[in-house]
C-alpha cells in the first residue's frame, strides 16, 4: 500500500505556532506547540500516522505470519507492529513521519512541492527479526537499532511532465529533553579525547549531511517499491529515477532536511532557536539547499506512547 494520506494541515494550524526565515538557499523553521496534546491531536496524526507505516505493516506481519488486524488474544496479537515496539524505536519513528508530515504540509526553502509516494520503514531488518520473535515469545522485548541510511525521502515531481526533477533527504531526531547541549551532541558528536582537550567527534547529523550521497539508496529503494506497487500510476516518476539511478549518471538536485523534536527545556523561552536562524553553520559543508526544522513539544513522550498505542486499535 503507498502512502496516501494528506498532511492534517487543520490540525497542525491548531496544535503548532511556526516562525520561518529564508535566506537565500537556507531556510529554518520554529514550531511551538500551541495547545495541549487532547484527543483531537491523536485523532487527526491518527491517519497520517496509520498511512506511513501501513507498507511495513504488511511486510512484517506477512513475514512473521501474523493476522494484519488480530484478535487482542490471538495468536501474533502481541507483536503488531509498530505498537509492539519498545518506547525508543516508536520515538524514534515517530521523528521520521513527523520529518515527512511537516514537509508535505509547509513550505520550504526553494518553495519546492514535495511527494512522499511511500515511507521506507520496510527495510529494517531488524524490526523484522523483532517482530518474528516476539509474536512467538512475548517475552523478547528488547531494544532495536535504528534503520540504516535517510530517515525519509520526498520526491519532486514535474505536475506537467511527471518525472522526478528533485528531491529531498531528511535526518529526523527525537530527544525527550532538547536543550542546547544536547542539539550540540546531535549536530556535533559528543566528546572525545583527553580530559584537558576535549573536542567534538564531528560524527553528529552535520556530517551525516555532508555525507551524503548525490544519490543515495533511498532512491533506488522508492523505484523499486513504485514499481512493485505503483508502476502504471508512476509510469515518469519510474523512467526518470531509472536514468538518474545509472551509474555515472548526472544526479537529481537534492535538497537536504534536518529536523529535531523534543520537549521544551525548562530554560527555553519561546521563540528560541537552537540552530541558525539565517545560515548554515560552518561545520556544513555540502552546499546544497538545506532546510532546518525545529519542532518544540510539550509531554511529547506521553503523546507518542498515547498516539502509537491508537494505530489500528479498535475504536
Amino acid at each position: 500500500m503507498l502512502h496516501n494520506c494528506q498532511p492534517p494541515t487543520t490540525l497542525l494550524n491548531r496544535w503548532l505556532s511556526g516562525a520561518a526565515n529564508v535566506n537565500g538557499d537556507y531556510g529554518h523553521l520554529l514550531f511551538e506547540q500551541a495547545t495541549p496534546n487532547d484527543e483531537a491531536v491523536l485523532d487527526g496524526l491518527r491517519p497520517y500516522f496509520e498511512s506511513a507505516h501501513l507498507d511495513a505493516r504488511e511486510v512484517f506481519h506477512r513475514a512473521a505470519r501474523i493476522d494484519l488486524h488480530p484478535d487482542a488474544d490471538g495468536p501474533g496479537g502481541n507483536a503488531q507492529y509498530p505498537n509492539c515496539l519498545p518506547p525508543t524505536a516508536k520515538k524514534g519513528l515517530f521523528g521520521e513521519v513527523m520529518a515527512g508530515l511537516i514537509t508535505e504540509a509547509f513550505q520550504f526553502v526553494g518553495g519546492h512541492r514535495w511527494s512522499i509516494p511511500i515511507f521506507l520503514f520496510r527495510y529494517h531488518a531488524e524490526v523484522e527479526a523483532y517482530i518474528f520473535d516476539l509474536a512467538r515469545d512475548p517475552a523478547r522485548v528488547r531494544e532495536i537499532s535504528g534503520r540504516h541510511g535517510n530517515d525519509f525521502i520526498g520526491l519532486g515531481i514535474d505536475p506537467e511532465s511527471g518525472e522526478v526533477v528533485r528531491y529531498i533527504a531528511g535526518e529526523a531526531k527525537w530527544r525527550a529533553a532538547l536543550t542546547p547541549s544536547v542539539m550540540d551532541t546531535i549536530m556535533l558528536g559528543d566528546y572525545t579525547g583527553p580530559p584537558d582537550n576535549r573536542i567534538r567527534a564531528n560524527d553528529g547529523v552535520w556530517n551525516e549531511m555532508n555525507r551524503g550521497l548525490p544519490t543515495p539508496q533511498g532512491l533506488e529503494q522508492i523505484h523499486k517499491l513504485l514499481c512493485e506497487k505503483a508502476r502504471d500510476a508512476y509510469a515518469e516518476v519510474i523512467v526518470s529515477l531509472d536514468r538518474a539511478l545509472l551509474i555515472g549518471a548526472a544526479p537529481l538536485q537534492r535538497t537536504d532536511l534536518v529536523f529535531v523534536a523534543g520537549n521544551r527545556a525548562a530554560r527555553r523561552q519561546p521563540g528560541d532557536a537552537y540552530l541558525p536562524l539565517n545560515a548554515p553553520p560552518p561545520e556544513y559543508t555540502a552546499g546544497r539547499q538545506l532546510q532546518v526544522v525545529e519542532l518544540v513539544l510539550e509531554g511529547g513522550v506521553e503523546l507518542i506512547e498515547r498516539l502509537y498505542a491508537s494505530l489500528w486499535s479498535n475504536r
